[in-house]
This record gives structure tokens, C-alpha cells and sequence, in this order.
């Protein structure tokens, strides 16, 4: 990874924002091929997930010869706990494509929202984009034959909140790979906890793990730790952009490997869904004018 302080060229930058953005999306696939192929249980993916992420993080930390002292907070930790909790329970009945759907277009709205309370002003185009998103959401959930389950769409929507509070909550630091580490680290107390209340419905299994395992400390920590290399080159406007790409990756990472159709609602969904935040993130904000 570049340092901070140096230029990377192009190619460079366009590389790593290409494998950040390809381990978002396999998060997805992997949860949805653990949850449905394997005989891991939800709680035990999040728990595998999130020790091995901390696991994980906390070992490039050290490399960098960082401190976890006073590292990350509780709010985030909750937040980014309730994100992997509901994210697990959501993929048992979730196709690949359609969470992370649901998951993107909650993340965003949330960050949207978040932005608005605290001055970002929106125009008129920015908010009919909003508006078009939300619509494509709610086409999504329609009922109907290929409608996704309702519950599972629900805690989906959830993980997308937590994730998009989270991300709110961690703007602005200045290492944030620090900050990420130390509230990964203070996840492992709930994961514990976790594991208590489940105990009863723990499964396991070796390609269970593996995948749970893969998740956290490939396409969760180390996909964080690619994206914030690609993040010291590009603006926030960029980055938010490229981020619409993340599920139509996972919706074809899902047809490959697990033989899941993308049907007409889910293309009609993600054109409303992803067209309506381009439009929102396609202006820089500008804030309200202070009284």
C-alpha cells in the first residue's frame, strides 16, 4: 500500500479501489454460500466472522507499529455488531444480489439521512434521486413470486442502518484502520455473548468456518484495510460513486457461483436504486446556512 504522504499512480489507485470493492461484494457470496450450503448458523458466522477480523486487524496494526489504546468507541462497536448480527440472519433466505441490494441502498439512504441532520443541503434533483431510490426499494419488495422473504428483506434493511450509522460515525478520523481495529476488537465481548444466548442453535462445520473465516479477515478487514489505501487518492464524491457497483458485482458473483437468477424485478430495483444515489452523490454537499 502507498503511504500516505505519496502519490500512487492510476493504475495503482485503480487496482486496489477494483479488489476493495470486489471483496464487498464477496462478502456477500460468502455469507450466502456459508448460510445456505453449510452447516454454520448465523450466530456462529458472525461470531467466526468479526474474531477473525479483530484477529486480523489487530495484526496489521501491529506491523504499521500502531496502538489499539483509546482506539474506536462503544457506539460504533454496537453499530457494527448489529450490522454483522443481522446481515448473517438476513443471508439464510436472501439471494446474493438482492441483500446486497437491500444492504447498499439502507447504507446509503441512512448516510444520506445522517448528512441531511447535520446540514448537508440537498436540491431538488439530489432529492427526487433519494425519492427514486426509495421507490426502487419498495418495487423490490412488492409481493409477489420473486419477492425476497419478508423478514429476511427486514433485517437486511437493518444491517444496511447499522452499517450506514456506522460509517457516519467513523467519518472524519484521521487512521481510520485504527479506529476500525479497535472496534472490531470491541466486538468480541458481544460476540460472546452472542455465542451464550445461541448455544442452544450453534452449528458447525469446517467449510462453515472457512468461509466465515474468509469473510472476516479477507473481504472484511483486509478488503477495509485496500479501501482506505484507495481513499487517500480519491475524493469522497468518487469513492461514493464507485460503491454503486458493489451489487451488481455481488448479484453476478452470485449467478457464477451459486446459480442465482437476476430476475426483471431485481434489474428494474437496482436501475431505480443505484440511478436515484448517483444522482444524490453525483454533487458535493453544501451545507445550511447557519442562523
Amino acid at each position: 500500500m502507498a503511504p500516505a504522504s505519496g502519490r500512487a499512480s492510476p493504475a495503482r489507485v485503480a487496482a486496489l479501489t477494483l479488489l476493495a470493492l470486489l471483496a464487498f461484494a464477496a462478502n456477500s457470496l460468502l455469507a450466502r454460500m456459508a448460510l445456505r450450503d453449510t452447516g454454520i448458523d448465523p450466530a456462529g458466522f458472525t461470531i467466526v466472522r468479526l474474531v477473525s477480523g479483530a484477529l486480523l486487524l489487530v495484526v496489521l496494526l501491529r506491523h504499521r507499529g500502531g496502538s489499539l489504546r483509546g482506539a474506536g468507541d462503544w457506539p460504533s462497536a454496537l453499530a457494527l455488531f448489529a450490522y454483522a448480527v443481522l446481515f448473517s440472519y438476513a443471508y439464510v433466505a436472501l439471494s446474493t444480489g438482492t441483500g446486497a441490494l437491500l444492504l447498499f441502498g439502507a447504507v446509503q439512504a441512512t448516510m444520506v439521512l445522517v448528512g441531511w441532520r447535520r446540514g448537508e443541503r440537498l436540491d431538488r434533483l439530489q432529492w427526487s434521486g433519494f425519492a427514486v431510490a426509495v421507490l426502487g426499494l419498495l418495487v423490490l419488495l412488492l409481493p409477489g413470486a420473486t419477492a425476497p422473504e419478508p423478514l429476511a428483506a427486514l433485517l437486511m434493511l437493518g444491517a444496511g442502518l447499522a452499517w450506514g450509522l456506522y460509517s457516519a460515525f467513523g467519518r472524519g478520523h484521521a487512521d481510520p484502520m485504527r479506529v476500525t481495529a479497535g472496534n472490531f476488537v470491541r466486538t468480541l465481548p458481544l460476540c460472546m455473548a452472542l455465542g451464550v444466548a445461541a448455544l442452544p442453535w450453534l452449528g458447525w462445520d469446517g467449510r462453515g468456518v472457512l468461509l466465515a473465516v474468509a469473510s472476516g479477515a479477507l473481504t472484511s478487514a483486509l478488503g477495509y484495510a485496500v479501501w482506505y489505501a484507495a481513499l487517500r487518492h480519491i475524493d469522497a464524491t468518487r469513492a461514493a460513486t464507485v460503491q454503486l457497483s458493489v451489487p451488481v458485482i455481488a448479484a453476478l458473483l452470485g449467478l457464477v457461483f451459486l446459480l442465482e437468477p437476476i430476475g426483471l424485478r431485481w434489474v428494474v430495483a437496482a436501475l431505480a436504486v443505484l440511478g436515484g444515489i448517483a444522482l444524490v452523490v453525483a454533487r458535493p454537499p453544501r451545507r445550511r446556512p447557519q442562523p
